[in-house]
């Protein structure tokens, strides 16, 4: 099938790194992929080969769309050109119209998973737009996770891997992945990881700034400088591919937005996730229901430390301790992952449901 994925480019770049890893793996599995994007700019490090099957286009407000494909993906209510829905309803057979929406662990995921959305106003009246939610349970559209993404796991050597990137690791060194939005708890974690041998890879951008505001030294890529019993490494912006090995080769993951949950939950590596801050703290219900799903097979203890780690990593508490957390992982995940891993994938779920709708 020939599918096109249209997709804003808001902010921070996890609507494009979904959306780049949604068409390599819809190219892979052999269908043919436009993607449609109004700002390019971050592929040239996210995605630097490109990929075979897939042609990145511009959505730059065109009058001349081409004749659409079998299946049109709307990524997180992005909104069609007007111009493109009237070549759809042009189409002897309409299109398969789906809004992708965002990953949520929220309870209306599963009531809303689906559900049509006939238009009535023209271009296009009478196509009708279907819902695909991503999630975390059976009756959702599930997480993307590529064919192969495992046995590559299983066969990653993490000190090797070290070694390309530059810092290496030292013996007795616990290996840390810093990526976040603006967190004011990262001079307490800063601290804690001073006091003994750790490795902190801190990415580009607002963690590289975080770490600079804290310790008065912004991470350089390339470069590795150390506080008290701890290194800390800079990173240069990683291509996925790289950046899911970053995520193997750590004890921990600090990760944030959309993208990097579902890497750090495949990487299988204790992790701490950090929701988009919201003024209104919309995302609070997020990380809750998030949460739920998450110690949902966990003893008390060990889910009610799991949660005071992210709530205090998401400004909703103090005490941040990467210890303790890093500690009761095992216990709080139990059974989670595997769970996740028994459900088909998004890639899986979201061809079967356009063939079973068209």
């Amino acid at each position: 099938m020939r599918w096109d994925v249209f997709c804003r480019v808001i902010d921070n770049y996890g609507d494009v790194g979904v959306c780049w890893r949604l068409a390599c793996d819809l190219a892979g599995r052999g269908h043919a992929v436009r993607l449609w994007l109004d700002d390019a700019a971050a592929l040239a490090w996210m995605a630097p080969a490109g990929a075979s099957g897939v042609e990145v286009l511009p959505w730059d407000g065109a009058a001349d769309w081409p004749q659409p494909g079998d299946v049109v993906i709307e990524a997180f209510g992005c909104e069609l050109p007007q111009g493109f829905v009237a070549r759809m309803a042009e189409r002897p057979a309409p299109p398969q119209w789906i809004n992708l929406e965002y990953l949520s662990a929220e309870d209306y995921v599963e009531r809303c998973h689906g559900l049509p959305s006939p238009r009535y106003v023209e271009p296009g009246a009478g196509l009708i737009k279907r819902f695909f939610y991503p999630g975390f349970t059976p009756a959702t559209g599930g997480l993307l996770r590529e064919p192969g993404l495992l046995e590559a796991r299983a066969a990653f050597d993490r000190e090797a891997w070290l070694q390309r990137l530059g810092p290496g690791r030292r013996p007795r060194e616990r290996v840390v992945s810093l990526f976040c939005y603006p967190n004011p708890a990262v001079p307490a974690l800063l601290g804690e990881l001073a006091e003994s041998p750790h490795l902190l890879l801190v990415t580009p951008g607002h963690a590289a700034r975080a770490v600079g505001e804290a310790l008065g030294r912004v991470p350089q890529p390339g470069a590795v400088f150390e506080v008290g019993l701890a290194r800390v490494a800079g990173l240069p912006a990683l291509p996925q591919p790289e950046f899911d090995r970053l995520l193997w080769a750590s004890d921990l993951n600090l990760v944030r937005g959309e993208d990097s949950l579902v890497r750090a939950v495949w990487a299988g590596q204790p992790f701490v996730w950090q929701l988009y801050p919201q003024s209104d703290d919309a995302h609070r219900l997020k990380l809750e229901a998030f949460l739920g799903r998450l110690a949902g097979t966990s003893d008390h203890e060990a889910a009610r430390t799991l949660r005071q780690a992210f709530l205090a990593w998401n400004g909703f508490a103090t005490g941040f301790s990467a210890a303790a957390l890093q500690e009761v992982w095992p216990r709080a995940t139990a059974g989670w992952r595997d769970g996740l891993l028994a459900q088909d994938d998004l890639t899986t779920q979201l061809v079967r449901f356009v063939s079973r709708t068209g």
